[in-house]
Parts: C-alpha cells; structure tokens; sequence
C-alpha cells in the first residue's frame, strides 16, 4: 500500500491535552499542521480520567449530600442510587465536551487529522499506514496508562485500570482497589458513596505528593464514608475466584475476596511502536529525555505531556503545548518550569497544592521557611457550612517570596488559583494580603494566612510605640 507523502511545519504524534493545544496554537497562525491520533479524540482526560472521574464524583457527592441532610435540619427518606442514570450522566458529560477535541474542530482549523498509529522511520519523518509525513517539527504527546504490577497470577485476573472500569454495567459489590493515589482515592471513595463495599490497599502512604496531615483528612474522610484503608499494605498476588470475582493476597498474608479489582499503582510513558531509536531519541522511567524547553535528545522533536516526563497533569500538557508554540512559533524563550504548575485531589473534602511543601521546603531552605496557616474552623463562611474541616497554608521563604501553598477543605481546587495567581506573577506574601476579599466566603483563607506572617510586626513592641507616638500628634 503506498503512502501518501506530505511536507509539513509539524507533525504530532496524539491528541490529548498536549497534542491537541500545540496543533491549535500552530494551525492558527497559518502553519501547515498533521496530528495523528489512533485512538479517542481527546486522549484520557476526556474519555477515560478528567471528565468521567468528576462525574462520578459528583453523582456520589450528591448522595452524600442527601444522606447527611439532616445535620442542616433537613428530612430525606432513603437514597436510592440509579448506576444506569449514573452511567448515563458521564456519558453525557463526555459527549458536551468532546466537540472542543473533536476531529471536525480541528479539521475546520486546518489541521489534517489522520486516525492511525504513527511511528518515527528516521529523524525527520514519521509514517503510519496511509501518511508518510517529513516536518521541520515534531511534537511527541502519546501519554501514559495504567502500570500494572508484575505479581502473581495478574496476568490470568480480571482485573480494571482507569480505562475499563467505565465499562462496568452494574454498581461493584466489592471493589478492591490497589493505589492510593488521586485515581484510588477519588474512585473509592466514589464507588463506596454509591453504595459499593470498598477496600483500598497501598503500599506507602496515602496521596503522599500532599501534605501528611492534608492527605490524612482525607483518609479520614473516606473511612468515614466506608472505605476499609489498608495503608502499608501490598497486594502480594492475585487470583480468579471460583464465582467469578477476584481474590487479592496481601503482604499480610490475608486474602480479600472481591467482585472487582481496579489497579491504579500509578503511570508508566508510552513507547510502544513509535519507533524511538530511529529517531534518536533517549527515554527514561519517567518518558522521554528533553530539556526545560522540552526537546528531546532530536532536536527537532519535542515532548509534550505525560510523556514528558516532568509530570501527569492535564493542565500541566497544555501548558507544554503553549510553551513549545511560544519557542517555536513566537520567538519567546520559554521554559516549561517558567510557571508554578498546582495540583488537586477531588476527593471530598478536595486537596490541594503549589509549589513546595514544608518538608520540602525546609530541606531545601533551612531555618528560613516560615509556614502560616489559617484554619477553616475559624472562616466564617466555614463556620456557617457547618463544614470547618482543614485549612489554608503558606510556606513563605526569605523576603516573604511564596515557595508553596496548599488547602484541605472544601472548594480548595478553586482556592489554590489565588495563591497560584500571586506566585505565577512573581508575588510576595505581602500581595496576598492587599485584595479585599468578598465576606464571608472561603477565599479568606490565604489572605489570612498571609496576614498572620506579618502579625509580629504589624502588631509587636515597635508598632505599638510607633501608633502611641502618633497618638499624641492626631
């Protein structure tokens, strides 16, 4: 079969958040552009993380919210949970946003989409089985999926990743889950609000890129909804059980018996079938080998993504593909670094995060990190919620410069990009503390958080001298 052969500025090997912002930003401003994606249109987020992961979460927040209606004096009989209409909704919820990432949009942009595996054949030219394509750029966006363990009996188990377990028709009587992580956590806590036994093994600490006392409020939360926590714990080996379901050994030498298994250990890049050493270029454990800039070991092949290596956030893919725009397209040096990159955990209550923590940071830093919280217990917004779990937190370094924020409580998702805002323009504490915020409401939190750093001085021995001086004089 021959190939049809195009020259183009760029070439981009999958569609997600990466692939997708980079073929926007090139196809817009004229240059000639080909994607290739051989699976879904919008890569995992859309179809198998972000999207589907939220709805879900919402479904089982909302029957937690009913549940527990009678500590705000309301009455409510009792829940019943429709998993079809819930299947229903994220479906639905994947299909209103799958038009932003759709083939047809980008097609409109002017960008040739070709739906087929592609694969470097030397430096500059990648094929699949109908295009041959030779580009000035190359950009390499093909992701992550689930890693799965190299345990016994694994590969003769059924067993579920975050891609299938969408697939499941009916609510999990028992799903054994191996992972703490943000997709272990979310989906357990999800699938137990809806009604599901749930039990969760992890190895090492739970959600462990937050803060300690952060990620243990919401291991709190999620035994409290049901969630049987078995942290320090591994899964030893794995079996089909007799009825259908799986059993799960653990390092303690028990055996849990359960209807389905979920794996969510955590990422691995995806390599398989790109053809790499053709095309010179080096991978590591964490994806492929680039720079700040994000290019690969070829020069004129560039990462974008998870595949990255420098983390698995979608947000975090499309700011790779409006860097790699910026260098190439605008002439503006740009590093990937360059911006505080938040992260969260939407459990309930949510978590999140910027920049270093206190451990962190004092490691780093020494005995010039000063930490300040502010505690949900005291926000007023809070207080009237009747939902005072967490707090707000900053890690302030010399000159009051920001080296990390972060929030257990709930909206903390939305709350971080206060903190991120003020660190992203090269703001100090001190700017946290100049915004009057609306009252009440829970965007308090970092402006007094910040408020409290400079209390010493604000209100010690010299102030007061100084408004006693004053005093006299007005």
């Amino acid at each position: 079969m021959s190939r049809e052969r195009i020259k183009a500025d760029l070439a981009i090997i999958g569609a997600g958040s990466g692939g997708l912002v980079t073929s926007a930003g090139a196809a817009m401003l004229g240059r000639k552009v080909v994607l290739f994606e051989a699976n879904k249109m919008g890569g995992d987020c859309l179809n198998y993380g972000c999207v589907p992961s939220k709805a879900i979460l919402t479904a089982a927040h909302k029957a937690h919210a009913v549940r527990h209606a009678g500590r705000y004096g309301i009455s409510t009989g009792e829940v019943s949970v429709d998993f079809a209409k819930v299947r229903e909704n994220i479906a639905h919820s994947i299909r209103a946003i799958e038009p932003n990432d759709s083939q047809e949009r980008f097609e409109g942009m002017g960008v040739k989409v070709v739906r087929e595996r592609a694969r470097f054949i030397d430096e500059k030219t990648i094929a699949s089985d109908s295009v041959e394509v030779q580009a000035r750029r190359i950009v390499l966006a093909s992701g992550t999926r689930a890693r799965i363990p190299g345990i016994s009996g694994i590969e003769d188990t059924p067993y579920l990743t975050n891609e299938t377990i969408w697939s499941v028709e009916t609510l999990p009587e028992h799903l054994i889950i191996m992972g703490g992580g943000p997709i272990g956590t979310e989906l357990g806590q999800a699938f137990a609000r809806l009604g599901s036994k749930v039990t969760l093994l992890e190895a090492g600490r739970i959600l462990s890129r937050f803060e300690p006392d952060h990620a243990e409020i919401a291991a709190q939360s999620l035994a409290a909804d049901g969630v049987d926590l078995k942290v320090g714990v591994r899964a030893t080996g794995v079996r089909r059980s007799d009825d259908g379901g799986v059993e799960v050994t653990t390092s303690l030498r028990e055996t849990i018996k359960g209807s389905h298994l979920l794996v969510a250990i955590g990422r691995e890049p995806v390599f398989d079938g790109l053809g790499l050493e053709a095309a010179g270029i080096e991978t590591d454990a964490n994806g492929v080998v680039c720079d700040d800039k994000l290019r690969t070991t070829n020069t004129r092949v560039f990462a974008a993504g998870d595949i990255a290596g420098k983390g698995a956030l979608t947000h975090l893919a499309g700011w790779h593909g409006s860097v790699i725009v910026r260098n190439l397209y605008f002439g503006v040096p740009t590093k990937q670094s360059s911006q505080p990159i938040p992260q969260a955990v939407y459990t309930d209550p949510p978590l999140s995060g910027i920049g270093l923590t206190e451990a962190e940071a004092r490691e780093q830093h020494g005995d010039k990190v000063t930490v300040t919280r502010f505690p949900f217990a005291d926000n007023d917004r809070a207080i009237a919620e009747l939902d005072t779990v967490g707090d707000g937190r900053l890690v302030i370094g010399k000159g009051g410069k920001i080296l990390g924020a972060h929030v257990a409580g709930a909206r903390a998702d939305d709350l971080i990009q206060i903190a991120q805002a003020v660190m992203a323009s090269g703001g100090t504490v001190r700017d946290l503390t100049s915004p009057v915020a609306p009252y009440p409401t829970r965007g308090e939190v970092f402006k007094r958080a910040a408020g409290k750093y400079y209390e010493p001085t604000v209100f010690g021995p010299l102030a007061k001298t100084w408004a006693g001086l004053l005093t006299q004089f007005h």
